[in-house]
């Protein structure tokens, strides 16, 4: 695939993410909030911190896909191996890190204070675990893109 073609194509998959995030965040988080409420009452104080919560944990995610972004462009100007993707990749395994634990903290104080359910917390365990693996890759390719980076720039220097 020509440099060109690869930024298109990342840009797709970006835009196509972020849409699908939005729809997440905007429709279908609310509407299985109001038909759990409407299906039990009880849950009804647990709607409003849920849905906070969701809406800030989706924020980084965000930053993760402009991050993206900037890389599919570096990608477009044939800089693949750069410093600067590197940094950017390095930013995103660490805000995922950051979503993880803020993510983890937050269920484990609303399991605390009655409006988390133990099962939830079990589950989350899994999705933690999902974004430390997504994390430590990231920072993996991260150090890979520097090191290709290196290697570019000795190649370059010599003729």
């Amino acid at each position: 695939m020509r440099q060109k073609e690869l930024e298109k194509w990342l840009k797709i998959v970006i835009i196509a993410v972020a849409l699908c995030g939005l729809v997440v965040c905007a429709v279908a988080i609310p509407w299985i909030g109001h038909v759990l409420i409407a299906s039990d009452s009880q849950i009804s104080d647990m709607y409003i911190p849920w849905l906070v919560l969701f809406i800030i944990s989706a924020i980084p995610c965000y930053v993760i896909l402009y991050l993206g972004w900037r890389v599919a462009v570096n990608i477009g100007k044939d800089r693949s191996f750069s410093l600067e993707n590197a940094r950017h990749i390095k930013l995103a395994s660490k805000i995922i890190l950051f979503d993880a634990l803020y993510f983890f903290v937050v269920n484990i104080c609303m399991w605390r204070i009655y409006v988390n359910h133990p099962g939830v917390i079990l589950a989350l365990v899994f999705i933690v675990f999902a974004c430390v693996v997504a994390s430590v890759v990231a920072a993996v390719l991260s150090h890979l893109v520097v090191k290709a980076a290196d290697l570019q720039e000795q190649s370059d220097l010599t003729i």
